[in-house]
């Protein structure tokens, strides 16, 4: 596969920066990042739907090896979580992050600063998860690590629950998007959507969000290492006692412009958060609901990517 040059960003002139930045600040208060367009007035430091404010708030940043093998690699992912999330699953495992939004505030010249720590220390990319409601923030702070020497791959982690002319702005800024498809666009999906996200336009949002991203990146690209360098990888968690969800979701992607992309099909559920106590989300998934969505993504031919085996 061709090997790029150096991450999109590297290659922005004055004027495009200005333009997208401009762009992302319109948009930051009253807030229209996400589709819950909730308007709400950050620079007031009114946090939205999402529970972000202000400023930038980040959980955690580390070198994360449990990625993808071409995101993590040898050295690590460089990952940062944001806290805050535009959805409310009752089963996320990080709901101290997602949910109770805990996390330090920071100057874009800290976020900056962060981005060029990670790459000293040997990551093979920034790897930004939940950025949705900071891409103000972050495109800044890419600005001014990108003049000082940042020159890894920008990785855009979501839950794919974007709007689609928010995301055809990130085009020259990200290299490799990693976004889920939680949910298929049939009505049982859409139910399920809103009783676990709280959002009965998932899909909706999520498919021509997905598609700008394909157009963008394509499928993924590894360099002489097996390092992803630019591309697109789409994540689906298997939701126990729910494989007509999945079946949905990966026929879906199937049928769609990205069906190129790589598919990561997750097993790794288990109830965290709310979901305990509340069947059939207080269980792990059972061999045969995993062997039943896998059999129809190999049949449907989706068979590039990455199927984690049931433990």
């Amino acid at each position: 596969m061709e090997r790029l040059n150096g991450p999109s960003y590297r290659a922005l002139g004055v004027a495009a920066w200005a333009r997208k930045k401009e762009f992302f600040s319109a948009r930051f208060s009253p807030c229209r990042l996400c589709p819950r367009q909730c308007g709400a007035e950050r620079l007031d430091d009114r946090p939205g739907a999402c529970h972000a404010a202000r400023q930038a708030q980040v959980a955690a940043h580390n070198l994360h090896f449990g990625e993808e093998p071409p995101i993590s690699g040898e050295r690590g992912s460089g990952t940062i979580f944001f806290s805050g999330c535009t959805l409310k699953c009752l089963f996320c495992q990080n709901f101290p992050i997602s949910q109770l939004a805990h996390g330090e505030a920071l100057s874009v010249e800290q976020l900056a600063g962060m981005f060029l720590s990670l790459q000293k220390r040997g990551a093979h990319n920034i790897n930004l998860v939940s950025p949705t409601p900071y891409l103000h923030h972050v495109v800044d702070a890419l600005e001014i690590a990108s003049a000082r020497g940042l020159n890894i791959p920008f990785v855009y982690n979501t839950s794919g629950y974007e709007c689609a002319e928010v995301v055809a702005q990130l085009e020259g800024i990200v290299d490799i998007y990693l976004p889920d498809l939680k949910y298929g666009p049939a009505d049982h999906s859409r139910r399920l959507g809103f009783a676990l996200s709280g959002v009965r336009d998932y899909f909706d949002q999520a498919l021509p969000a997905l598609q700008e991203m394909f157009r963008q990146a394509g499928p993924l690209q590894l360099d002489g290492k097996g390092i992803a360098v630019r591309g697109m990888v789409v994540r689906h968690l298997i939701i126990p006692g729910h494989t007509a969800n999945s079946i949905a979701a990966l026929r879906a992607m199937a049928a769609s412009p990205f069906r190129e992309a790589w598919l990561s099909l997750m097993s790794q559920y288990f109830p965290a958060h709310l979901a305990p106590g509340r069947t059939p989300f207080d269980r792990r998934l059972h061999a045969d609901e995993w062997r039943e969505v896998r059999d129809e993504a190999l049949r449907l031919g989706l068979e590039e990517g990455w199927f984690q085996e049931i433990e």
